[in-house]
Order: structure tokens, then sequence, then C-alpha cells
């Protein structure tokens, strides 16, 4: 765990040069706006440790699957979202010398990333290897408000020096993944045009055929001589400089990233053209000004405020912050990555974690389309989630989801993920119904919800088979969520899922068909669905599934033979044995009892409804002291499972640990890009967990509690045509209604109506 961000509510700040941890800091500082957003990469060069990134939405490569011995069903790629053109770039040459920091004898440095205003400020003072002091100042920003672009002011002054001093703004396309499986460079040069103000280069990935055009045009506060530089996927343009003494020196940088995504690849040169013109006569304070502005009215919306606690406020925003960088919702083409755009690691690809952890984010803080475009991306996916089906054998319109992707087709080459954590299926299921229950659109089902759930449920039903020695069905061969333990038999939390995803079908088949008979028979013709046949299957799997029980301790087996295994505590390990996945071998993780992240108790925070407060209690309590929380989606359910237990001690360590999970580097992994995904589960700790917030009956619920540590905390709810703010205070409950309709929520089980811009106070 690292101990080096400052404490602030608004600001995330590193004071002092450490290059021990840049690789951290440049995820953690990391800009996005949807469309584009890149590593806090310094913008001169630089030569010590770090990792180059700047990363283009939906654009992406099928880098061939490397592994030491084929199987049948392997996936041939791992779609990535690639590193693309570099637009940041400015090398500074001063005495002779290129400015590196690396090189540099740096006397104050300070990082500085303003979530309010949605900026990265970096400030320096350094002395070169040839005696020349210089400070520096660099503002950046990706704009949310023209989301195709971002702007730079970097200024540098020379302390003690007066002589020639060059800056080369560029555009480097020459760039490489880290993570290349055959250290393949993914882009070809289609065209690049140099000017003297600027320039770009337009490129096209190799196989997929995206094509992208990047480019700058750039200002300096001095006048000096141009020199066009240009090499194979590079433009640049240098200013020689007569610098002085004490006098700043102000670059001004322009860029675009104009993607075959949203324009005709011949027409890209021409968009990024009037796209650099325009963003050019607005100037860079205004551009910074509309910034502010956009942000302010995201944060009006999601912001969560906590008084008493600066720790926990910081961590929150920030984890809000990196959110609202990576998903705006516009484009159903596009999803949410677990590094959305700070790293590489996981290819920048859709995971179940979308479905499971960042849709109830969406639902509550944005419009009602946002959340409806990530069920979209799915429903548009489900040929070719029947085809991976078909792949491992299931047929008759059976759809087995991808575990990762890009265009629906599985790009995961572990055969422990691709062929045996299935599960993923029931989240998507799962978003669906819980979109329908929190919005009350009901025509979605009918529209594009119930063909994936007929074809999500008949794999549900081939997945499992009949067990002669149980009289009972069983699934045979899978991994949970727990990734700690694979290729098991009987997992719990699979099992209920499916059986949950069979019997929701159904129930949404009634419905439709009840509502719409129409759209039903053209789904069923479409389909081929046996209402009579297939349910009735559905029904005996249901009513015949085997669940691992174990009678003496009264718990939910994670999966059969779990107490097989040598029972050890997570606060038996000795400290210097985690965590575990960087200090043991996979063979030993796969003998133990630890647990990666919540599993069996993933189920109960899902379907909490269906037991009872001592049933969540026993197996919380049981599961808990076994789990590492390895896995950055594990706090955030743990929290919220411990608040509605009335744990308030584990639930507020819980929320902590995954709110600043990033921003103090708890599992040594944050140097790879943070944990977009997870961030939405800490939205889920404070709102679920402390604010106690559900949907019962189409109602909003609360039942919320103050943690010790805090004054007060309130947050926004959007749901159903009303904006909600929601304060937990010593004295109890403020909700204001901040829309022109009334509402009725229930607060500590009573209902209460809230007039149309009107607020109301429950007494704790």
């Amino acid at each position: 765990m690292k101990n080096y961000i400052q404490a602030d509510e608004w600001k995330i700040i590193e004071e002092g040069f450490k290059p021990e941890l840049n690789k951290i800091s440049e995820s953690i500082f990391s800009l996005g706006n949807g469309r584009m957003g890149q590593r806090a990469n310094f913008e001169e060069a630089y030569s010590g440790d770090t990792l180059q990134g700047n990363y283009v939405a939906g654009v992406y490569y099928p880098d061939k699957t490397r592994v030491g011995w084929w199987k049948n069903g392997y996936p041939e790629y791992f779609a990535k979202v690639i590193n693309a053109a570099n637009w940041i770039g400015i090398d500074v040459m001063i005495g002779g010398e290129q400015f590196d920091l690396a090189k540099c004898e740096v006397s104050s440095f300070r990082r500085e990333l303003n979530m309010k205003e949605g900026y990265l400020k970096r400030t320096f003072r350094a002395k070169t290897t040839g005696g020349v002091e210089v400070e520096g100042e660099a503002l950046r920003f990706c704009s949310i408000a023209d989301d195709e672009t971002g702007a730079i002011k970097y200024t540098i002054t020379p302390v003690n020096y007066s002589g020639p001093l060059t800056l080369t703004p560029y555009v480097d396309g020459d760039v490489v993944n880290k993570d290349s499986n055959y250290d393949e460079k993914f882009w070809d040069e289609v065209e690049k045009e140099n000017w003297t103000d600027g320039g770009y280069v337009q490129m096209r990935t190799k196989k997929t055929g995206f094509e992208v055009a990047t480019g700058q045009r750039f200002t300096v506060s001095h006048g000096g001589e141009v020199k066009c530089v240009e090499r194979e996927k590079y433009v640049g343009t240098s200013v020689e400089l007569n610098a002085v003494e004490g006098q700043p020196i102000t670059l001004i940088k322009y860029a675009a990233n104009i993607s075959s995504q949203n324009y005709p690849a011949d027409a890209l040169s021409e968009v990024l053209k009037t796209t650099l013109k325009t963003i050019g006569e607005k100037g860079f304070d205004q551009m910074l000004a509309e910034q502010a502005a956009a942000w302010e009215q995201k944060w009006r919306h999601n912001d969560i405020i906590i008084e008493g606690d600066v720790a926990a406020q910081q961590g929150i925003r920030f984890n809000i912050f990196q959110l609202n960088q990576t998903y705006t919702g516009e484009d159903d083409r596009l999803n949410i990555g677990p590094k959305g755009f700070t790293g590489e690691k996981y290819g920048g690809s859709t995971y179940w974690d979308t479905e499971a952890y960042c849709v109830p984010f969406y639902l509550a803080t944005a419009e009602q389309k946002v959340t409806r475009n990530l069920l979209l991306y799915r429903y548009k996916q489900l040929g070719k989630a029947i085809e991976n089906a078909q792949l491992l054998g299931f047929k008759d319109g059976a759809a087995l989801y991808p575990m990762v992707t890009m265009d629906g087709t599985e790009s995961h080459n572990e055969w422990e993920i691709t062929f045996e954590e299935v599960h993923r299926n029931g989240a998507i299921a799962y978003a669906i119904f819980n979109y329908v229950r929190y919005t009350g659109d009901a025509q979605y089902l009918a529209d594009y919800g119930l063909e994936v759930l007929i074809a999500i449920a008949r794999f549900w039903s081939q997945r499992v088979n009949w067990s002669d020695e149980r009289q009972q069905y069983v699934m045979l061969g899978v991994t949970g969520p727990n990734e700690y333990e694979n290729n098991v038999n009987n997992n719990w939390y699979t099992n209920t899922i499916a059986c949950w995803c069979m019997q929701y079908a159904m129930e949404v088949a009634e419905q439709v068909k009840a509502e719409n008979p129409q759209k039903y028979q053209a789904l069923v013709d479409k389909v081929h669905f046996d209402d009579g046949n297939e349910t009735a299957k559905f029904r005996e799997i249901i009513g015949k599934m085997y669940f691992p029980y174990n009678e003496k301790l009264d718990v939910f087996m994670q999966q059969d033979g779990y107490m097989d295994k040598e029972q050890i505590l997570v606060k038996d390990l000795p400290a210097a044995e985690r965590p575990l996945n960087q200090k043991w071998s996979w063979d030993r993780i796969l003998r133990s009892c630890f647990i990666k992240q919540a599993d069996v108790l993933q189920g109960l925070y899902f379907f909490e409804d269906q037991y009872d407060i001592h049933t969540i209690r026993r197996n919380y309590d049981f599961y808990e002291p076994r789990t590492v929380h390895e896995s950055s989606l594990s706090p955030c359910v743990h929290a919220v499972i411990a608040a509605k237990l009335g744990d308030e001690a584990r639930a507020y360590e819980f929320y902590l640990r995954t709110s600043r999970l990033d921003l103090d580097d708890y599992n040594n992994d944050t140097e790879d890009g943070c944990h977009i995904t997870s961030m939405a589960g800490t939205w889920m700790a404070v709102v679920q967990g402390f604010g106690g917030m559900r949907v019962k009956d189409g109602k909003l619920s609360f039942n919320p509690f103050l943690p010790v540590q805090w004054q007060s905390f309130s947050f926004h709810i959007g749901f159903r045509g009303t904006l909600l703010n929601i304060k937990v205070g010593k004295e109890g409950v403020q909700i204001r209604n901040l829309s022109g309709k009334e509402i009725t929520v229930s607060i500590y089980g009573k209902d209460q109506l809230v007039d149309a811009n009107n607020e109301l106070m429950v007494e704790a």
C-alpha cells in the first residue's frame, strides 16, 4: 500500500518527484472524455520508467492469441483497445541538451488533478546536467465539451540561462503496445501533412482497418525560426527561440483524434482540419472554461458529498471522476473496459463488470438512455454470442456471451476463463432485470430483452447435466467469480444464477405474451421458441438443481469439495505472502481455501430478497474471513452486505479500501491502470451500503446509517423522471426533490411523499 497522494476534497495531489512511483501516477492522473484518453505521461521526453498510453474509444486490434498448447474452442485473438498516436508530445532542447526529468536534478515537482474542473496541472523546477535551471508548468485536458479534442498549455522559464531553446510539438504514431503478444506494431501510416503551425498523421489498424487522423495546431508566445520535421508516422514542428533568463515561454497546443468509427475514412483529414480550426479559434481559455462548465453539470447530478472525512471524500470523487471520463453513454457501440483509458491491461475490452457493477451507477446518475445503450451493446452482439456457444458445442440458439470482447467475439485465451467462467451470462440477464426494475421500461423486454433472455436460458438448460448418483441436475467444470478456484463442480453462485435466469426468462415471456402478443409471436417465430417444451425443461431443471450446502455450518458451499481444503483464515497469513497472486504459485493458490472476491456473497448481494438476514450473516461471517480481496471487485460487495448486516466497522473499512484502491495502490497493480469498473462499486458501497438504497415494487427505498467517522453524507438519485438529493446526518435524513414531479419514497420502512421542488426531513 502506497501513501503518497495528498488528501484533498477536490484534487489528487502528488508533491515531490518520485520516479519509482511514476507509472502508478501515470494511471491515477489519467484523463479522458469518453471518446479518447491518455495516461499522465509527460509532454517532454522522459527516459525513466514509463508506460506511454493514448487511446481512442472503439478502435481495437485482434492480437493473435499466444498459448503454449492450442485447444479446440480457443479464441484466435485477444481484441485490444490499442495504444494510439501520441498527441501530447513537446520536445524541449535547451543549451544543446534534450530536457528530460529523468536526467535532471529535480528540486520541486507537483502534479495536480483538478476533478472539479477536469484538468491536469504539473509544475516542476529542475537543473539539467549542463547546469541550466528551468521552471515549467503544463496544464492539459481532454475536452468533454468537444469530445474529440484536447488542449495543452505548456510554459517553460529559464531561471539562470539565456540562449537557444527549441520547442518541438509533435504527433507520433510510431507507437507500440507493451502487451503486444508478438511485439507487433498495430498501425500502418495512410498519410500525413506538416504545417508551420501543426500537422497530422492518419493511420490505419492492421486487420481491422480502423483509421484515425491525429493532428495538432499550436501557438508560441515568442517568435522563432520554424522547421518542419517528418519521419514515418511522425510529424513535428521545431521552433528555435532565443530564451531570456527569467522570461517564460508558452506554447499552446490544440489536438484532435478523428476516427473512422464516426466519419468516412476519406473524410477524416478534412474533419480534423475543421475541428482544429474551430478549437483554435475558441482559444485555450474558452475551452478550459467550457470544460469547467461541463464538469459542473456532471457534478451537479452525481456528486457525493462526505463531511468530516477528507480521505473518504477524495476517494469517492476520484472514482466518480474516472467513471465520467471513461463512458458517457452517447454511443451504443462503446462499453466500459476495466482499465478505461488508463492502461493496457485487460485490453480495454468489455467484461461482465459492466453489467454487474457499472449498471447501478449509470441507472441512478445518468439519463435512462445511457444504461439502455449498455444493454443494446449486448443485444447487438447476440448473434456472436450464439456463435460462441456453437463453437463450444451448444445448439438451437443457445448463447454464451464472451468473457472478453470488443465486437461480440470471445477473445479471452485462458481456458479456465474462456470455457468455464460462464456465470458472465447471468450478469447480462441480471442487468436487464435491474434496468427494467429501476426504469419501468417494460417495452425494452418486448423489443430486445426477451430475445437475449431466451438465448441465455437455452444455454443454461444445455450446460447442466443429470446426475444419476444424486438424482439431480449438476453443473460441472466451471469457474465461479472466485478465480482462485478453477474447474470446480457445482459452484453455488453459478448454479443459483443459472436457475434464476431460466425463471426470469419464463416470467418475462409470460409478461410479453400478455402485454404485447404480436411482438411475442414474432419473436417465437424468429428464434423458434417452443414455449411449452422449453419452459417445461427450464422448470424441471430449476426444481431439481443441486446446490452444495454444509449442514453442520449451515452455509452454502462455494462448490463441491470446498471443505476438503485446509481451512486457514486470512488474518493468519503472513503479510509478506500477500498479495497471493504475486507471491504464491498458481498451484498453491488453487489448492488453498482463499477466495479472490465475493462468490457465494455475490449471489447473496444480487438476490438478497430471497434470503433472511440470518442466512446472509452466517454466510458472510464464514466467507469474508477467507477472502483476500485481491480482485478490485471484491471490497464493494462486502461493504454493501456489511452495511445491510449493521456491521458498520467492516462496511466502512471495505468502503475506504474500494474507494482508495488505486489512490493507495492496495494490490500493487495500479501501474497497469486504474480499476475503472470497480469504481462503480465504490458508488454502490455509499449509496446501496450506507444509504441503504433499493428499488422495491417500483419504488425507491432507503435504510441509511451514518458512519461514525462522518458528520454527514449526501448523494443524488435520478429515478423515473425525478431527481432527488438524499442527505444523511446526525439529526436524520433530508430528502430534496429537485424536479417538478412528486414522488413517494420509503425511509426506514415508512412511505414518505415528497412534493415537487420541495424537501422533507425524517428524524433518525
